[in-house]
């Protein structure tokens, strides 16, 4: 695998999590987005895949079947292995798996995994110090717990179509993005390595379950509680400035702008410069943050309508040098190409072995030490089911068998 990004030069030792062993019996998006990143950190990550794969490996453009775009974005770092579960010598390679391993990262709902024999008491029976990592839809102690769940079904469940239609007035939608399985998927991480600290201290494995449905609802009422935060309530659920319908990119005269003025030197720096010092200093809504939230509507009713006074680029200009936070709106061929994005290095060309050059997204974190970076391109189906076993110690006939599907 050839990447041609700073990124990948700069990597000059053991990655952070090489010699740890993540089995990753997942599909879809939100799980094997979290084994990906484990994988760049230096994880041996295997990728156990039913006959037939991943179903997300006929989404998107694709040069071969089964190598389509969102499959290629959330398994690079892997190698795959084909197994199917339900058969003798599939389900004891599996296991034989699981004794090497540090970590078990799963999406089937708990009842599905028991009936594959592969539930959490199995599992640690067989290894101890297996950190047994579910993510999948709902907590199992409440009545949700056999529901299966999607993206969009969870952030139906935490309001966030509610809150959309709330700010807009426009029918409820969703976010045009996969909100919850990649924010899941990025907490899945811290959880995931912390329990690989505790099982560094004490030798011990442990079951976490990661369940979407509460997950996303801390996510979302960290901002949105309100009034609710105290007993009895004090006030309405809902973060004001957050659901008012003029919170959104602001028209110029020749575009968008993307600006936030939030704190008391924000306001009053831009009204100097605006020459409206004293309006702002006679005004009590922009007195404080208080006052400000109470009647953030009318206040970027009032900036919106200013700020069509002049072009993108000037409004940019001038925030600059007041360092008042904004940034252009762009879209996503803007996004790909922002120079930014372009100066760190963020994209890079890989050399896949059968999918020809691809545009790869860097680990966006910098290390001083021990730089994550890609370490191999997503694998085709199967890719490297012989080459696993024959790291089991398997010969040849019972590789033939464990792989026959």
């Amino acid at each position: 695998m050839t990447l041609t990004t700073p990124a990948a030069t700069a990597v000059s030792g053991a990655r952070p999590l090489a010699g740890i062993r993540v089995i990753d019996l997942s599909n879809m998006l939100m799980a094997p987005y979290t084994s990906q990143i484990l994988g760049d950190m230096g994880a041996d990550v295997i990728k156990v895949e039913a006959p037939g794969g991943d179903p997300v490996r006929g989404i998107g453009p694709m040069r071969n079947p089964g190598m389509g775009t969102i499959f290629l974005n959330v398994n690079r770092s892997k190698r795959s292995i084909v197994l199917d579960l339900k058969q003798p010598a599939g389900h004891a390679a599996m296991l034989d798996l699981l004794r090497t391993a540090d970590v078990l990262l799963y999406n089937r709902r708990p009842q599905v995994m028991a009936r594959l024999g592969l539930g959490w008491e199995t599992v640690q029976a067989l290894n101890p110090r297996l950190i047994y990592a579910g993510l999948f839809g709902f907590g199992q102690a409440g009545p949700y717990a056999t529901k299966p769940a999607f993206d969009d079904l969870i952030q139906g469940a935490v309001s966030i179509p509610a809150l959309s239609h709330r700010a807009n007035g426009q029918p409820p939608a969703y976010a045009p993005t996969a909100l919850v399985d990649r924010g899941v998927a990025l907490w899945a991480v811290g959880q995931i390595n912390a329990a690989l600290v505790h099982q560094l201290r004490s030798g011990l494995g442990q079951r976490i379950d990661m369940p979407m449905f509460e997950m996303m609802a801390s996510f979302v009422l960290g901002d949105h509680m309100g009034g609710e935060t105290f007993v009895p309530a004090l006030g309405p659920s809902g973060y004001n400035r957050m659901l008012v319908p003029d919170r959104r990119p602001f028209p110029t005269r020749d575009g968008h702008v993307c600006v936030m003025l939030y704190t008391d030197r924000h306001w009053r720096d831009f009204f100097r410069d605006m020459g409206r010092e004293a309006e702002f200093d006679a005004d009590p809504r922009y007195a404080s943050m208080t006052s400000r939230t109470e009647h953030i509507g009318s206040l970027y009713r009032e900036l919106a309508e200013l700020l069509t006074t002049r072009t993108t680029a000037d409004w940019l200009d001038i925030f600059d040098r007041l360092d008042v936070p904004a940034m252009p709106l762009n879209d996503l061929d803007a996004l790909i190409a922002d120079p930014h994005l372009a100066a760190v290095g963020f994209f890079g060309t890989v050399e896949h072995p059968t999918e020809g050059t691809l545009r790869e997204m860097a680990v966006p974190a910098t290390w001083s030490e021990t730089q994550p970076a890609p370490t191999r391109p997503a694998p085709n189906l199967g890719e490297h089911g012989t080459e696993i076993l024959n790291e089991l110690g398997y010969d040849a006939a019972r590789i033939k068998a464990a792989l026959e599907n």
